[in-house]
């Protein structure tokens, strides 16, 4: 507290020194972006002070994310305590996309402008503003005003939609660095920060109460935004993030403890193993250390004397289902995976320090979330490149493949901008090293030079389905072109896919999510955004194409089904996953599309547990419900094969042989259940 005190005192001196002047400057700051540790763009601010001791911060923040471009600039008005008065946030999004959102606040009432809503509301007691994913800058005023208001323990940030007042912030300091810079040593406080975006924000503020680092490692991507000259200390900050992040998911796991854990029995439930063969009904299923001793009919199977037994009649057993295509980016991903029924995740391109820490937590300490499977994320070198990790030559893949295995990953993740020749040296030493070769087909290729290049699996059907396109008249826009799956051309491609084994994840959830027009309600579709938190919410609300493009979205949707389809029934093995869409419910999702596209109900369960073991060679130890197999399993409150939405009402999910509620999983990261 007394530090803190000393702080604050040290930043009203500043402004007390510059009343008497018309508009001084009296802080300003550049801080470099970075996303998955790669720098992307530049944030800058500058507060001044008018005569009357009202503070005005003037903020601009731009960055590139693979090519597409994004600004925004913000000005915040405050009184001299830091109270916000208004707020105007211009967002513009390359080439032609722009948005203005603002707060007025005026005789106690607060008017919020964010897209196409607006309200006005009464201003609570203590309050901030901005809206979802802010400017470092931003969130630096809200400690400073947090700090100034005696430290309140939740508070609104004013939104358009009242839902935001259901998910106030919280800020607690966590700790007390020293960052090594250039030979000196800068003491800065740790902070977290709840409700921005979905999970916490991490910011260090120095001790006068200025900006030095934010990371973000929830609600998306990670970000890492770094001030200017603390920039080469960027690995002590990353490595304390990490160590902080741990100790986030030991007080999620305070929260959530297992309720059956070492040997168990599962009685009554309709068993659906993930084999194939018929269910079976009033099962036993016996739990013995993470493994299962035994499943099949009670008349079969005998409970031990003596063991504890869960009572699951009514209910589904099924494997645990594997997420094929995630970014597994906070460790509030945990809980909610596993909520949904999630007890295996791929994680398709990450941070490696973040990843295989919580990875080993999870190995090795129970911690609580799905078990990892990570494919390390490679791109070409440049500004629009996609991570941290680059390779430019085939020395510096083979390299990167080495660093990875060293690290304990499955897969290696190629990305878009790889040259050809750089591509099948990665992949000839991830297969000498027993990897195997994932991701986005690289620009220089197309979907079968890629696998003739090395590639086994493919991310995305976007990237499949350009070569079963016919050549189109408009070669700025080659999607025009139809797909005739009854051409020779798709009949070759097929056959191509088939002989070399290709898998493909088509994240066709992620497609519909990120593209359906504005006027489709998304509960239409997914329900799922109806329970989740406002922050994580309000991400997928803005998302969207204009109403116009309708017709042209379900067209897609369609073609994406018929090709699904047309692959599945060629025997090319599908696995689900939903990449960036609504954690766990984004898979619930897929699952539901590939039945609409022509699987069966089990069919499309297996998409999600054996036959993704299968991709991962990991079908001996897991993906079904058989003796000797990881304990893995989730119960349903009815049966999927039934309706495949039933997939979505679990009751209870058993990871590495702990068994959860799925209730408070969710609950204990802010979804309601």
């Amino acid at each position: 507290m007394r530090h803190w005190r000393i702080g604050l005192i040290l930043v009203l001196s500043v402004l007390s020194q510059a009343q008497n002047t018309d508009k001084s400057v009296l802080e300003k700051g550049t801080l470099t972006i970075h996303l998955l540790l790669h720098p992307i763009g530049e944030e800058s601010y500058e507060i001044v002070q008018g005569p009357d001791r009202s503070l005005v911060m003037n903020t601009a923040f731009q960055f590139s994310d693979r090519g597409r471009k994004r600004t925004v600039s913000a000005t915040l008005q405050m009184k001299p305590d830091f109270t916000p008065t208004a707020l105007e946030v211009k967002t513009s999004n390359a080439p032609n996309s722009t948005t203005v959102n603002s707060v007025a606040i005026s005789n106690g009432v607060a008017t919020v402008r964010e897209e196409e809503k607006s309200r006005e509301t009464k201003l609570p007691p203590s309050y901030f503003v901005g809206f979802g994913f802010s400017p470092a800058s931003l969130q630096m005023m809200m400690v400073r005003y947090w700090q100034s208001h005696h430290r309140p323990l939740y508070f609104p940030i004013l939104r358009a939609d009242a839902r935001a007042d259901a998910a106030p912030v919280h800020i607690s300091l966590v700790g007390h660095d020293i960052l090594k810079v250039n030979g000196k040593s800068i003491p800065l406080r740790r902070y977290c920060v709840s409700n921005i975006v979905f999970g916490r924000e991490i910011l260090w503020l120095d001790y006068k109460g200025g900006i030095a680092a934010a990371m973000n490692f929830a609600g998306g991507l990670p970000f890492e935004i770094v001030r200017k000259e603390y920039e080469p200390a960027l690995s002590q900050l990353v490595a304390i993030g990490v160590a902080q992040e741990l100790q986030n998911l030991r007080q999620l796991e305070r929260q959530v403890l297992p309720e059956m854990t070492g040997s168990f029995a599962i009685a009554g439930a309709t068993l659906v193993d993930g084999t194939g063969h018929a269910p079976v009904a009033d099962s036993i299923v016996i739990i013995r250390n993470g493994r299962i001793a035994a499943a099949g009919p009670r008349a079969q199977v005998t409970v031990p004397h003596g063991m504890k037994v869960v009572n699951a009649s009514g209910k589904t057993l099924l494997p645990g289902l594997w997420e094929m295509h995630t970014h597994y980016s906070g460790v509030e991903f945990g809980p909610a995976m596993l909520a949904a029924g999630i007890t295996t995740a791929r994680d398709c391109g990450g941070e490696l320090q973040f990843l295989t820490a919580v990875r080993d937590e999870i190995d090795q300490r129970h911690g609580l979330g799905p078990r990892l499977l990570l494919a390390g994320l490679v791109d070409a070198s440049g500004p629009d490149a996609f991570g941290a990790v680059s390779a430019d030559t085939p020395a510096e893949g083979r390299a990167v493949v080495a660093r990875y295995k060293a690290n304990g990953f499955q897969q290696i993740k190629i990305y878009t901008l790889l040259k050809p020749d750089v591509v099948k040296a990665i992949s000839e030493e991830a297969h000498r090293l027993g990897m195997t070769v994932t991701g986005h087909v690289p620009a220089a290729l197309n979907a079968i030079t890629g696998v003739e290049a090395g590639m086994d699996q493919i991310n995305h059907l976007g990237f499949l389905t350009p070569v079963l396109r016919a050549p189109s008249d408009n070669k700025n826009d080659q999607s025009d072109a139809g797909i005739d799956l009854n051409s020779e051309r798709v009949q070759k491609a097929i056959q191509f896919f088939q002989q070399h084994h290709t898998v493909v994840d088509p994240t066709a959830s992620w497609g519909e999510m990120a593209g359906h027009p504005k006027d489709i309600e998304i509960s239409s579709f997914e329900p799922g955004i109806l329970k989740a938190p406002y922050t994580l919410a309000w991400k997928y609300q803005s998302l969207g194409s204009p109403a116009r493009e309708n017709q042209r979205f379900r067209a897609r949707m369609a073609e994406s089904g018929a090709v699904i389809a047309a692959l599945h029934k060629a025997g090319i093995p599908i696995v689900a996953g939903s990449d960036t869409g609504l954690i766990g419910y984004g898979l619930h999702r897929e699952l539901e599309l590939y039945v609409q596209a022509g699987m069966t109900p089990l069919e499309a369960i297996q998409t999600a547990t054996i036959v993704a073991a299968r991709a991962m060679n990991l079908d001996g130890d897991s993906g079904s419900i058989e003796p000797g197999k990881r304990a893995d399993l989730i119960l349903l409150d009815a049966n999927p094969l039934e309706d495949i939405s039933n997939i979505r009402k679990v009751s209870h999910v058993v990871a590495n042989g702990q068994m959860y509620d799925s209730a408070k999983l969710w609950q204990s990261v802010g979804f309601r259940p």
